[in-house]
């Protein structure tokens, strides 16, 4: 008989929910999972987002604009995030088909689309000069910087990770399930400094970082070998997608 203090205890994983500090945001992401996972106009508005995320670089826009984009997407969503939370209230409270049910539901789809109609104006005057442009004049200094395109692209990687977990449906928000939000940002980054360096030193370093990242998320349970490995190719392929993309245009 093996000496109690020789056995091997399995690694205790406290969750996410069960910390004061990330409770609201656990239940925050939870919503967001619900919503993408139930609502189709949801799934096209990540959709959308990540193309227009990406057509800022493309086109070079000026910071100005880019922030003008990231707040006009921020408003649709979360008009979508509202609309969803009015329909789950709306059906808990009656059973039947009320005139003012109808009302209610209808009243927020409508708010959406008069916030999606925004966006498409704002859209229109944000790369209309990009557009004309050819993408040379505009945004030449800020994309100087690569920072700015690496923030853009790990933007692209969270969201693209948001919506693999919602089409699949099992885990939580922060934690668990199709694949590994830790390890697909972890490789995304991994990636970029690996680009961006070109020294093979550290990207050797930034690899094993990822590495560690989803080593640790295995350890403790929280995903399987798979998942990590799907986490990280997605991290990987988006990356790299988006490189290809900027290097094609002549950015980098």
């Amino acid at each position: 008989m093996k000496h109690p203090r020789l056995v091997k205890s399995a690694p205790t994983v406290k969750p996410v929910h069960a910390s004061g500090f990330f409770k609201s945001f656990h239940y925050a992401f939870e919503g967001i999972i619900y919503a993408t996972r139930t609502q189709r106009n949801m799934r096209v508005h990540w959709f959308v987002a990540a193309a227009v995320l990406a057509a800022t670089l493309v086109l070079h826009l000026h910071r100005p604009y880019v922030i003008a984009v990231v707040i006009v997407i921020a408003m649709v969503l979360a008009a979508e995030l509202f609309n969803t939370a009015i329909e789950a209230v709306v059906n808990l409270m009656t059973v039947a088909h009320h005139p003012l049910a109808k009302i209610a539901k209808d009243t927020a789809a409508g708010a959406v689309l008069v916030v999606a109609f925004a966006a498409a104006i704002v859209g229109y005057l944000t790369f209309y000069e990009g557009i004309l442009a050819g993408g040379d004049r505009v945004y030449r200094a800020a994309l100087a910087v690569p920072a700015n395109a690496v923030l853009i692209a790990l933007v692209i990687v969270g969201i693209a990770t948001i919506v693999t977990k919602a089409r699949v449906g099992h885990g939580s928000a922060l934690q668990g399930g199709a694949v590994s939000g830790h390890a697909a940002l972890a490789f995304a980054c991994a990636t970029f400094i690996a680009l961006l360096a070109r020294n093979a030193l550290l990207a050797t370093l930034a690899l094993v970082l990822a590495l560690l990242v989803t080593q640790s998320r295995v350890e403790s349970g929280i995903h399987s070998a798979r998942e990590v490995f799907w986490g990280g190719l997605l991290g990987v392929g988006v990356s790299y997608a988006i490189w290809i993309g900027i290097a094609t245009v002549h950015v980098l």
